[in-house]
């Protein structure tokens, strides 16, 4: 596996988004989860990224105990200030003092003496970034965190933190149907040195061509409320996964793996962590890292899918309102 760079930090050139296995895509199979993180790890895989909400806690504990023995091969991320309350009803805190908890829940959890990559999962409209960046900093200085990240922050946000204490890396969604960050975002994290975390670099699935209706999800994956995946934006959205498949075809790849070679194509600094709990998908993507396409490819992935092709916003409104800040 090809290792890239996130500021100062060094990484496998793609990493293990773990979300999925605790939460939001239907049902847990954790023993099958913890293979799959295995053998991401035997294929070069070093950076796995968690968060408090997942489950919420679950996922942090499951990636914890995996990575037991093996704490020398991970590169470890996690996020916190998402808050979920007992019934389920979420708000954002990026408080000096529940940045200090989080990160002391977070160490507990995972089972281990400090965190390589922490990110402020959303920021918090109420507290000064640099309020948040400056707690998170002195984690640094404490020896429980390594270095620091933010995400779905705005260039404005990212400017302000990274004054306050180097940021490595901004994880935002990115990927062939989102690419909202590319007019503003990606040019001030480049100026400023900062790597970028691709997550959903496969749509959500969607990508891949192998989600063929709405049905195919579980009742409670939270994609069935997801606007891209409503029924009348779904078959417009297929239609250009279905010319991605066709150029996947010649290629000899399948159009997740043309998706993801995209997303590494972004340049030299993007990680995309695409998520899986299965070993079959894990393998699919890991020998997507080294798929090299031409200026043709790339041409005729532009034409198919453009940055307007996509029908729906990547979240309800009501999660929209959070990104970018």
């Amino acid at each position: 596996m090809p290792t890239r760079w996130l500021g100062d930090l060094e990484v496998s050139a793609q990493g293990l988004g773990c979300m999925g296995m605790s939460a939001f895509y239907g049902p847990r199979d954790d023993a099958e989860s913890t293979a799959t993180i295995h053998e991401a790890l035997d294929l070069g895989v070093t950076l796995l990224d968690t968060s408090d909400m997942y489950g919420p806690h679950t996922n942090e504990r499951l990636v914890g105990a995996a990575i037991a023995g093996r704490r020398e091969q991970v590169v470890l991320a996690t996020k916190f200030g998402i808050t979920v309350d007992a019934d389920g009803n979420r708000g954002v805190n990026g408080t000096p003092a529940y940045v200090r908890s989080s990160c002391d829940g977070s160490l507990q959890r995972l089972g281990v003496d400090h965190i390589d990559l922490y990110y402020l999962h959303r920021v918090d409209p109420d507290t000064p970034i640099e309020e948040t960046v400056g707690a998170m900093a002195e984690l640094v200085t404490a020896g429980k965190v390594r270095h620091l990240g933010l995400s779905e922050a705005g260039a404005v946000t990212l400017r302000r933190a990274h004054a306050e204490h180097p940021i490595a890396a901004l994880q935002s969604e990115w990927s062939l149907w989102s690419r909202d960050i590319e007019p503003e975002i990606v040019p001030t994290a480049r100026e400023l040195g900062i790597g970028i975390v691709a997550y959903s670099p496969l749509g959500r699935g969607f990508l891949t061509g192998a989600i063929t209706s709405p049905e195919d999800l579980a009742d409670d994956d939270f994609r069935r409320a997801n606007p891209r995946f409503a029924e009348e934006a779904f078959e417009a959205n297929m239609a250009v996964v279905h010319g991605l498949e066709e150029l996947a075809r010649e290629r000899g790849v399948t159009a997740g793996q043309l998706a993801l070679a995209w997303v590494q194509a972004r340049g030299e600094d993007v990680v995309p962590i695409p998520g899986t709990k299965r070993r079959t998908y894990l393998e699919q993507n890991v020998a997507a890292a080294t798929l090299a396409l031409t200026d043709d490819d790339l041409v005729r992935i532009d034409a198919l899918a453009p940055a307007e092709a996509f029908t729906g916003s990547r979240y309800p409104a009501a999660a929209m309102r959070g990104l970018g800040i």
